[in-house]
């Protein structure tokens, strides 16, 4: 039978490896996989798998059995030990800080903080300064966070100052381990005579503050960009205090559309200025207007798209402008606008009728169109299956006499 070397080739040692070079082996490899150091998803199983190996081959008769019988022969051997975090734990002492849940390190950093701030498209094409008034954490300024009178406040000495410990516990073949508030210092993290403790704070170390901060809102700044007051998060003794993050929510123009850098507009224009030339003008989003002269003979049909460059909005922190986009409707004139004879002088201008090719000798159903109103012929057009159920003979829609 071939002798399985699985957890063996894990650790990348020998089957015939020594426990020191077992413990060697693990500790190279946990330092280099370690989540702490390498948060990669493959990092992790990784850093699993080694801690699984060491586990079976640390343990002399866990080894025997492996050796003897594979992994298979393992699964006798009671539930499943510490996990990978605990072995590292204890063969490190502590690890690199317990972003894996392995120390009960307390965070460097503190929280950032959001905020929205609502824009105009006006706003963000001129650019606007506001004030806003933040409520925030802050050290407390009369035992500068200490939380009781200097020289009488100590590390709890069971926690280290982190106000959470581990506690291990064994359940027959199982060890558990888990976190847990310190019961020496409820959670403080230190040790203070109750007489001693700061009468400012009542001994939390900190206050709450309101700040007012100063937001500047650039030319050109576009929908979700952040702008951030670094270090002005709440405060905490022995962390780094958070950002304070503003996101800009970019409101809605009922003229304009934003794409980029580039504005968007919907415009509609008559029939005389779409065929024969003219001007056309528009409150531009600057607060000025746009006049813009269309040549005669240049026909503006529906649906066209034209550029005016240079009117679109701020390029930000790079200067210069991106286009204003102009989409054309055309409106036509109501029914009957002119009479007969202005008609016959507006179709000798216009380009000549299409005429309708019928093949000779067709059928010709000569017919009338009506406006089309959507509750009468909707209406009308349910009836009509109606009857066809009822009788086979539907309601005609349509009006035609044949020829």
């Amino acid at each position: 039978m071939v002798k399985e070397t699985k957890f063996y080739d894990v650790l990348g040692v020998s089957a015939t490896a020594s426990d020191t070079e077992l413990k060697k082996a693990y500790r190279k490899a946990a330092l280099k996989y370690h989540p702490d150091k390498n948060s990669t998803p493959e990092a992790v199983e990784k850093f699993k798998e080694i801690s699984h190996a060491y586990e079976i081959l640390s343990d002399e008769e866990k080894r025997d059995v492996y050796d003897q019988y594979g992994e298979d022969g393992l699964s006798g051997q009671g539930g499943p030990g510490m996990n990978a975090e605990d072995i590292f734990s204890q063969f490190f002492g502590g690890g690199f800080g317990g972003g894996f849940g392995g120390g009960p390190q307390r965070p460097t950093k503190g929280k950032d903080i959001k905020h929205s701030i609502g824009c105009t498209l006006e706003d963000l094409y001129k650019g606007k300064t506001t004030k806003l008034a933040l409520n925030k954490t802050v050290l407390c300024k009369d035992c500068d966070g200490r939380g009781g009178a200097e020289g009488k406040v100590k590390e709890c000495p069971d926690c280290h100052g982190s106000g959470m410990k581990f506690v291990t516990r064994q359940m027959g073949p199982m060890i558990q381990r888990f976190q847990t508030q310190c019961d020496k210092c409820q959670g403080t993290g230190d040790l203070c005579d109750p007489k001693d403790r700061c009468t400012t704070c009542k001994g939390k170390k900190t206050q709450t503050e309101r700040k007012i901060l100063q937001v500047h809102i650039d030319p050109g700044m576009k929908d979700g960009q952040r702008i951030v007051f670094s270090g002005e998060g709440d405060q905490e003794p022995g962390i780094t205090p958070g950002d304070v993050i503003f996101v800009v929510d970019e409101r809605p123009n009922a003229e304009f559309q934003r794409r980029g850098n580039d504005l968007y507009k919907e415009y509609e224009v008559d029939l005389l200025t779409a065929l024969a030339g003219g001007e056309i003008g528009f409150k531009h989003i600057s607060g000025d207007w746009i006049k813009i002269n269309i040549t005669p003979g240049e026909v503006i049909a529906p649906g066209e798209t034209k550029i005016v460059e240079g009117q679109g909005m701020p390029i930000y922190r790079h200067g210069g402008k991106g286009n204003l986009i102009i989409k054309f409707t055309v409106e036509f004139p109501k029914n009957h606008f002119a009479d007969e004879d202005k008609l016959k002088e507006l179709a000798s201008i216009l380009p000549p009728r299409k005429q309708v090719q019928i093949p000779e000798g067709a059928e010709v159903d000569e017919c009338e169109m009506v406006k089309y109103d959507p509750a009468k012929h909707q209406q009308r057009s349910r009836a009509s299956y109606d009857s066809d159920d009822e009788d086979g003979q539907g309601q005609p829609g349509v009006q035609c006499a044949s020829q």
